[in-house]
């Protein structure tokens, strides 16, 4: 897991143009490396989905990509910029070198066409020379990858579960092998045995497949067991990154701490659960200094006045609190 796959540097995401533009995310810097899970939490708000459809290009008006860059680096090849793609480009590079299953299932398939019409469309679409034949035994494959009967196929959306419906969109997002699946909060709707079930499968995936996966979630309990490193997310930054045993263990911005305290731990010793008071900033007037600070019970003397920058604090561990002095900023 130490070769990059896909680094973002400085990306900044907008909403709007001009003096009215809504800055939703600011100067996040991730790196993902090849086959390994890196989750990004935070509270409905931050900026994770939006994060997720600015780095792929997915982002619907008037959202827009004011800066930074998105590197992914392919297995063969040298690096490349896809924010910089041509449409052409960015569609042979979407599916085959990165995919994402979307937040909602029902949603995302369209319900006036069989599953394998929407599975035969992707496969063809960027495989144009393959059979009628071997796209259907692709998809039948597919499907029993993902733990569905083959003869499921021939089912609409709507005759399946959710469990099914959002594992036919996993089976869709490996369709054509990518390095890179980004899974937009894909286990919300589901209840916590199928979310267990789903989970599950999509471990075995990675180990038997290898690719790399960017996990967006509000719910930092599934991270901390899923991930091998989390990044937290509030008010369009990242402002802690470690890793998920790490993070679990010793939270050390008090957003992070907040968070770990919302939900009961099933062993050890019983924890009061405390949770975080207030509501997410609004992103139209974002308080001065550390957008925590109105929220935070540890805020001292420079919290509102200047904005952290995320550095390591520990080898391996990044955060951006004036608590926990930085022994050098992340570079863009």
């Amino acid at each position: 897991m130490s070769d990059p796959v896909l680094e973002i540097r400085g990306l900044r995401v907008d909403y709007g143009l001009g003096d009215a533009a809504v800055h939703a995310v600011r100067d996040v810097d991730l790196t993902l490396h090849r086959g390994e899970v890196l989750g990004l939490a935070g509270e409905s708000g931050s900026g994770k989905s939006t994060l997720a459809y600015g780095l792929t290009r997915l982002l619907p008006p008037p959202g827009v990509v004011s800066g930074g860059q998105v590197v992914y680096h392919p297995v063969d090849g040298p690096p490349v910029d896809v924010l910089t793609l041509s449409p052409a480009q960015l569609r042979q590079f979407r599916w085959a070198e990165t995919s994402i299953v979307f937040q909602g299932a029902m949603n995302s398939l369209n319900p006036v066409h069989k599953v394998s019409t929407q599975l035969l469309d992707v496969i063809k679409a960027h495989d144009p020379t393959s059979t009628a034949a071997g796209r259907l035994a692709r998809a039948r494959d597919l499907l029993r990858l993902v733990g569905i009967a083959a003869d499921r196929l021939d089912s609409y959306p709507h005759q399946l579960s959710g469990g099914m419906r959002q594992r036919v969109m996993i089976a869709m997002a490996l369709a054509l092998e990518p390095q890179v699946v980004i899974m937009d909060e894909p286990t919300t709707a589901l209840d916590v045995v199928m979310q267990r079930q789903i989970l599950g499968q999509l471990a075995e995936l990675r180990e038997r497949l290898g690719f790399a996966v960017l996990f967006i979630t509000h719910d930092l309990s599934l991270l901390v067991e899923f991930s091998d490193r989390i990044a937290i997310m509030y008010g369009g930054r990242i402002v802690e990154e470690a890793p998920a045993a790490q993070l679990y263990r010793q939270a050390l911005h008090p957003y992070t701490e907040g968070l770990l305290h919302s939900f009961p731990a099933l062993r050890g010793p019983r924890r009061e659960l405390t949770g975080i008071p207030g509501s997410p900033p609004d992103l139209r007037a974002m308080p001065k200094g550390c957008a925590f600070h109105p929220r935070c019970p540890k805020a001292f003397d420079p919290c509102d006045k200047k904005v952290p920058v995320l550095g390591a604090a520990e080898p391996g561990r990044d955060v951006a609190c004036w608590l926990h002095p930085v022994a050098a900023p992340v570079p863009h």
